[in-house]
């Protein structure tokens, strides 16, 4: 009886080490690319002891601007793990309750796939219980500076002055 317990708990575990990974896994690649960002700056900060991973999704907009030209945000949230920072395998690390949640929101153009540049991607984390109404009005500001404007100047629209006679 105590080895089928102990053989259940196992089980129970290599399914938990998954799950730290599973949401990230079913994100689309155009998101990844954001989050990614986002884990690099984070997990690289010299204050963070432990490792971060992407733990869920709380909005996220894509909007198809034509041309392989996207604009993305995505609002998400990391969550510290049981593996100290910089560690290079995380299939063994485990999602601690211990510790607040990291709110992310970054915005990016992407062209076939690859993050535009310029405009700099934008990107805001801090952790959950510092984030104030201030600064999400200043997150959306950014982000929407990064948006496209429809009935704004697009190249084929630019008509040289030269060329006009």
């Amino acid at each position: 009886m105590a080895a089928l317990m102990l053989w259940l708990l196992g089980v129970g575990v290599l399914f938990l080490g998954s799950d730290a990974q599973e949401a990230y896994d079913d994100l689309p690649e155009i998101l990844r690319i954001g989050v990614d960002l986002a884990l690099t700056n984070v997990n690289n900060h010299s204050s963070i002891q432990q490792h971060f991973l992407f733990f869920n999704s709380v909005s996220q907009m894509k909007e198809e601007l034509g041309f392989n030209l996207r604009y993305i945000s995505h609002h998400f949230n990391l969550k510290a793990t049981d593996c100290q920072r910089g560690v290079n395998d995380t299939s063994e690390c485990q999602f601690r309750n211990d510790r607040p949640l990291i709110d992310c929101l970054v915005c990016y153009k992407t062209f076939e796939g690859e993050i535009e540049n310029p405009p700099t991607p934008y990107l805001h984390c801090i952790h959950k219980p510092k984030l104030t109404e201030e600064m999400r009005r200043i997150r959306a500001e950014q982000c929407s500076r990064m948006e496209y404007r429809r009935g704004s100047a697009t190249l084929l629209g630019v008509v040289d002055p030269q060329k006009r006679n």
